[in-house]
């Protein structure tokens, strides 16, 4: 964990017990500017939903979010702006993921021509990059969250 970000974990907590179901992590492609541009979309409150390829977890032996759970926002370079907590959490086929939850991920538009146009994308190098090949049925993981904190300098 970074220093910074456990810090403002722990500042955030300083009056209370933290939770230990907690997370630090950027969204996106890590250390890139896509970082950044998600985690400042969180931070104005446009962005209220991720997902993930569900291969990704079982592959990497990653645990799924669940309900509860808290997430320190990271921008590029491991800078925390936020922390959010997970309130819903599903899986579904790619080409069944709701409509209002392509908007919920604040992107672009907030069509969902252009939510699936850029997963296609993401989940295609994914996939790729896991020895699969991309379809549109792959299973992903969706999450909903609410902004609990935004650091006061982003």
């Amino acid at each position: 964990m970074k220093e910074q970000a456990k810090v403002y974990w722990e500042n955030f907590w300083k009056e209370k017990t933290p939770p230990e179901n907690v997370v630090f992590e950027q969204f996106g492609w890590e250390d890139t500017p896509l970082a950044d541009e998600l985690a400042q979309l969180i931070v104005e409150g446009k962005k209220t939903a991720t997902c993930g390829a569900y291969l990704s977890y079982q592959m990497e032996d990653e645990e799924m979010p669940k309900e509860g759970l808290y997430t320190v926002v990271l921008k590029s370079q491991n800078e925390p702006v936020a922390i959010i907590r997970t309130t819903e959490v599903f899986i579904t086929p790619m080409n069944e993921v709701p409509k209002e939850f392509a908007k919920e991920e604040g992107e672009g538009d907030l069509s969902f021509e252009y939510w699936w146009e850029g997963h296609e994308r993401f989940f295609t190098t994914v996939y790729e990059s896991l020895g699969r090949e991309f379809t549109p049925d792959i299973p992903v993981v969706c999450e909903r969250f609410e902004l609990i904190d935004v650091r006061s300098r982003i």
